[in-house]
C-alpha cells in the first residue's frame, strides 16, 4: 500500500457520472495529480473502476462501497477480492448515503485491511468518528449529514474539535473534513484549519466547468501543502 500524501483530496462524482464522463473527469484527475503533485483518490461507479484503472497512472481509484462476503455465494453483493482485482486501492464505508450497522463495519473493514484496501470511513458526528476511529480506519471522514450538497461547510470549531478528538485516539488516523466544499477557498480553509484532506461531490459536478472546478481545488491543496510548510 502506497502511503498517503497529505494534504490530500478525494473526488467523489457518485451517481452523477458513467462510463465515457466518469473516465474523461478520472483522466483530468490524474493530470492535476501529477502537475500539482498532489494525492488524489477518485471514485466510480463499480462498473466503471477497471477501465479507469486501465487508463490512469497518479490518481487512487476508489470504491463507493463494498461488502464484508467472501468468494462464494453472495448474489448482487460487492465482492472485495473482486475490487482488488479491478485495480482499486481505497473503499469508502458507512457514507451516508450507504450507512452500515456496526456488526456489519467491523467485518468489512477488516476485510478491506486483509486486502491491503485503504479505508475511508465516514462519521456524523464527533461522538460517531469516536467510536469508529477504533476500528483503525485509514482516512476518517467527518460530515455532518445535514451539510452534505448544501454548499454549507463545517464551522472551523467543529473542524478542529473533530481533528483533535480522533488524534487523541490514534495519531495515525487521517481525517477528512468535506461537507459542503464549493470552491477552492473552502478547500483551503479546510486544510488550513487542520484536515490533513477534503474533497467534493457537487461542488465540481455542478460547477460550469467540471474540470476547471477541479483544477481550483487541487491548485487550493497545493497551496494549503506550501502555506502549512512554511508555518512549522
Amino acid at each position: 500500500m502506497r502511503k498517503i500524501q497529505t494534504p490530500f483530496f478525494i473526488c467523489n462524482p457518485k451517481s452523477y457520472l458513467y462510463g465515457e464522463e466518469s473516465l474523461k473527469l478520472a483522466l483530468t484527475a490524474d493530470e492535476l495529480a501529477l502537475k500539482y503533485g498532489v494525492d488524489i483518490f477518485f471514485t466510480a461507479p463499480y462498473t466503471d473502476l477497471a477501465n479507469i484503472k486501465a487508463h490512469t497512472k497518479y490518481i487512487r481509484v476508489t470504491a463507493q462501497h463494498m461488502d464484508p462476503l467472501i468468494p462464494g455465494r453472495g448474489m448482487g453483493h460487492v465482492l472485495p477480492e473482486s475490487l482488488k482485482a479491478a485495480g482499486v486501492e481505497a473503499v469508502f464505508l458507512n457514507h451516508a448515503e450507504h450507512s452500515l450497522k456496526l456488526v456489519d463495519l467491523v467485518k468489512t473493514t477488516k476485510r478491506a485491511k486483509d486486502l491491503g484496501i485503504i479505508t475511508i470511513i465516514c462519521a456524523d458526528c464527533i461522538e460517531e468518528a469516536k467510536a469508529i476511529a477504533k476500528l483503525k480506519p485509514n482516512i476518517l471522514l467527518c460530515e455532518p449529514t445535514a451539510l452534505i450538497g448544501t454548499g454549507k461547510t463545517s464551522d472551523s470549531h467543529y473542524v478542529t474539535q473533530t481533528v483533535n478528538s480522533i488524534k487523541e485516539i490514534d495519531r495515525n488516523i487521517l481525517v477528512m473534513e468535506a461537507s459542503g466544499i464549493t470552491t477552492g477557498e473552502d478547500v483551503y480553509k479546510m486544510i488550513m484549519n487542520g484536515a490533513d484532506g477534503t474533497g467534493a461531490t457537487s461542488g465540481i459536478l455542478k460547477a460550469p466547468n467540471k474540470a476547471k472546478m477541479l483544477e481550483e481545488m487541487v491548485q487550493a491543496i497545493a497551496k494549503a501543502k506550501k502555506d502549512r510548510e512554511k508555518m512549522k
